[in-house]
């Protein structure tokens, strides 16, 4: 199996040492950067050969923090899944930094068993959101009571079988489990997963999840 590659953005030096030395302990993880605040990490990427798979992220950092660094990530490597690491719990930051683009949300009181789990399930569904993300989401959109409309305020009209693969996903189902389940190929879910993101207006199968919470589409799915 192919290492998950990562890199690591923390501005506290013993945490980082600590969760680097963590990952190296893994076979199946490799540490490819390690940088203390957002601008450090940009300055990383591009002088590597080959991007991360995911990179970890605190939210409070000198210079360029989290939130910015969400932002530069979805413009410049799109392909970089982020995931907040941080000791922050509020429910509307949460909520926000899905919305963002962020692949997944920890606290840093997460146990290593989470962590690994997180990193293999995005590795595998392209996301990961824990029961504390789920009822953050869910209750930040509590009051939301109109149609689907995307970030714009556009309504999305989605056809019978754009619900059953959004349903699917929000089930944690990756594009071959789609695609077996509903006997269609994994181009032609893929297919549908981009027609959804555009649709929507989210950038990546995290912010699918938050869009479904946020309209009651599968109350049943959680």
């Amino acid at each position: 199996m192919t290492p998950i590659r990562i890199a690591l953005v923390d501005d506290q030096l013993l945490f980082r040492q600590s969760l680097a030395m963590l990952m190296q302990g893994e076979p199946d993880i490799a540490l490819v950067l390690e940088a203390d605040n957002g601008d450090s990490c940009l300055t990383g990427l591009a002088g590597l050969s080959e991007l991360p798979d995911i990179l970890l992220a605190d939210m409070e950092m000198p210079g360029m923090d989290g939130i910015e660094l969400s932002e530069k990530l979805h413009q410049l490597y799109p392909s970089v899944k982020l995931v907040v690491l941080s000791v922050h719990a509020s429910e509307r930051l949460i909520a926000r930094m899905i919305d963002q683009g962020a692949c997944g949300y920890l606290t840093k009181n997460c146990d290593k068993a989470e962590l690994m789990t997180a990193l293999y399930t995005i590795r595998s569904t392209g996301y990961y959101l824990n029961s504390r993300v789920l009822n953050a989401m869910r209750n930040v959109s509590r009051n939301i009571t109109i149609s689907p409309k995307n970030l714009t305020g556009v309504p999305v009209v989605l056809s019978k079988r754009e619900k059953e693969i959004l349903h699917l996903i929000c089930k944690e189902y990756n594009t071959s489990e789609i695609a077996q389940r509903l006997y269609l190929s994994p181009r032609t879910v893929e297919g549908h997963r981009n027609n959804l993101l555009q649709k929507t207006g989210r950038r990546n199968t995290a912010g699918l999840v938050l869009f479904a919470l946020k309209y009651r589409l599968f109350e049943t799915a959680y």
